[in-house]
């Protein structure tokens, strides 16, 4: 709680930031309380004649002459049993209990605990007295969800050997496991809870290059432009081409075991779409609720902008602690661009320098340290986890060119490019596979080789070759009509088109590919390349293209996205015996 010690006297407001006079002995960063109704602030700006402070909460009915109480810690997150399944504000308070006393409005100056402190978790115990535990050490196991086991660790800063040690039962998140000395002497007693500063990563012993891809179930992104675990990608797009939807297919489909879903300035109501949705999805890797694997942060438009600002690190800061227990996580940040934005105004009310379009001349900065955050990582006590992060990107009028899609390339390696064109076309997901991008090819495709086939990343290649000489060619179409190109260039046409429609087009809604596994993806590539294959045979015999397409084996290859479950791979030995067929068809018809 507040340390009444430690007061400041208010002498100046300007909407979310307030000034104080002099110094009172505040530390950056530290939290404090504002004001008779306790709002919740951080302190931003240090000099022996004011302090700075940014309020997480409207600020109306502040005045001159209030006090600001110290708290003596940095804003920090509460980490233990209980995070998960649950939904957040953007300073980690829980909105099912603040719904309870105040409605569907958050009441200023509300208090409550972040997680539940009554509730009783039936804990397993994995030391005994006498061990020497290092930092990060798992001490027990509680059964967080269905799907989660939540391992409890020694907090990054201590260690020593174990005095006293709590038998097997049912424990609070307060109550104390077990009792550790440390190297001076002195006695710590370990509960399930931990703090942790959301501005300050958690440590690790080793990051890891990249290696393995995250698989969405999603072709365009496995198969075109994949991104590793731990990595880092960016979904820029104007208003209604996906984004959200994207992420939403991402969270429920990615072989991520947990979710953390930051909805950072985005409309109310697509924050209810995901609770909804979530709660009622059945997670198809353990048969339990999706929620039992995802906690949300919800920071919607209508929330201050400062606690959206922080609402970004809560999320990260959850999903490193759950990386530390050797768990693969996923962040959608949805979406960067309200966080810069935030940015701007709190900027702008500190009477900041603006740099380009007003946005703060530390916005790279800002971005960098955001996504840096994300990797591939050995913990402090030996097991390995990620936190890999998908951030979408809402430039105004759909223009990448402006500085938060910019910057925001400079420091992540896949950039999945939304297209308002393919989106009004009903093309989903509406990711442009021309101007998208993967830096992780190199780096993925030994798994590829390894895991699917020897021969994945040459197919991709020739994939992408084709729909570039398409692009190539429609601006001769686009010139002259397509009558006059040759007949191998109108080939190239008619399998590209395959290729958009029978592979890079996906149904959210249908129950075999709204999420295909790669051996599937594989195999309709192997499909495609291998009808495009005998067709280029055919024209090379001298047969016309308007031959090749009185048969309706383009329609049929374009249909296998619907027609073979994705428990039944063996049906594409069909496909290829019907195009050996056509072949030989097309060949006794004009022998």
């Amino acid at each position: 709680m507040a340390d009444t010690k430690k007061t400041g006297v208010i002498f100046g407001i300007n909407g979310p930031v307030i000034y104080l006079e002099g110094d009172p002995g505040f530390q950056m960063n530290e939290m404090v309380y504002v004001g008779e109704e306790r709002l919740v602030g951080e302190v931003i700006g240090l000099t022996l004649e004011r302090t700075i402070i940014q309020v997480y909460e409207e600020t109306s009915r502040i005045k001159p002459g209030q006090l600001v109480y110290g708290s003596g810690a940095p804003v920090s997150v509460t980490l233990a049993p209980g995070i998960l399944s649950n939904i957040f504000d953007g300073i980690q308070r829980p909105l099912s209990e603040i719904a309870k006393t105040g409605g569907p409005y958050i009441n200023r100056g509300v208090s409550v605990n972040s997680l539940d402190t009554e509730k009783k978790w039936s804990t397993h115990m994995m030391v005994k007295k006498g061990d020497y535990l290092l930092p990060g050490a798992i001490i027990a196991q509680v059964q967080e969800t269905r799907a989660i086991v939540h391992k409890i660790m020694i907090p990054p800063s201590l260690e020593g050997y174990v005095l006293e040690v709590a038998e097997d039962g049912d424990y609070t998140i307060s109550q104390t496991l077990l009792t550790l000395q440390k190297s001076d002497g002195s006695e710590e007693s370990i509960t399930m809870t931990q703090k942790w500063p959301i501005r300050i990563p958690r440590p690790t012993s080793k990051r890891f290059p990249a290696s393995r891809p995250l698989i969405t179930g999603q072709r365009i992104l496995d198969t075109l432009f994949p991104l590793a675990k731990g990595g880092t990608a960016a979904v820029p797009g104007g208003f209604g081409t996906g984004k959200t939807m994207t992420q939403h297919q991402i969270a429920k489909w990615s072989d991520a075991d947990i979710i953390i879903y930051i909805g950072c300035g985005e409309r109310g109501n697509e924050m209810t779409q995901v609770l909804e949705e979530f709660s009622q999805l059945i997670d198809p890797k353990s048969g339990n609720p999706l929620l039992d694997r995802t906690t949300l942060i919800a920071n919607t438009s209508n929330m201050p902008v400062a606690a959206r600002e922080a609402s970004l690190y809560s999320g990260l800061t959850l999903a490193e602690y759950y990386r530390d227990m050797g768990y693969h996580v996923a962040i959608m940040a949805d979406s960067t661009s309200r966080w810069a934005e935030a940015l701007r105004e709190l900027s702008g009310r500190l009477e900041e320098m603006p740099a380009e379009e007003g946005f703060p001349a530390y916005l790279a900065s800002r971005l960098s340290a955001f996504y840096e955050r994300a990797g591939m990582m050995q913990n402090l006590n030996g097991t390995e986890g990620s936190v890999s992060i998908i951030g979408a990107v809402s430039p105004q009028g759909g223009d990448f060119s402006e500085p938060v899609t910019q910057n925001t390339k400079r420091f992540v390696r896949c950039f999945w490019g939304l297209d308002k064109s393919l989106a009004y076309a009903r093309h989903f997901p509406a990711i442009n596979w021309l101007t998208s991008y993967s830096e992780y090819l190199t780096d993925l495709a030994p798994w590829y080789t390894d895991h699917v086939d020897k021969r994945f990343m040459d197919y991709r290649n020739q994939v992408v070759s084709l729909l570039t000489q398409e692009s190539s060619l429609m601006e001769i179409v686009k010139l002259i009509g397509a009558d006059v190109l040759p007949d191998d260039q109108k080939l190239t046409l008619e399998v590209a088109k395959v290729i958009r429609t029978g592979f890079l087009q996906q149904n959210a809604f249908h129950k075999d590919d709204t999420c295909v596994p790669l051996e599937k993806q594989f195999k309709m590539m192997e499909v495609i390349l291998y009808l495009y294959k005998r067709s280029r045979s055919l024209i090379s015999m001298g047969m016309p293209m308007s031959v090749l397409k009185e048969d309706t084996i383009f329609d049929k290859i374009i249909s296998i996205k619907y027609d073979v479950p994705n428990d039944r791979l063996d049906l594409f030995d069909n496909y290829k015996d019907q195009i050996d067929q056509f072949y030989d068809n097309v060949v006794a018809r004009n022998a």
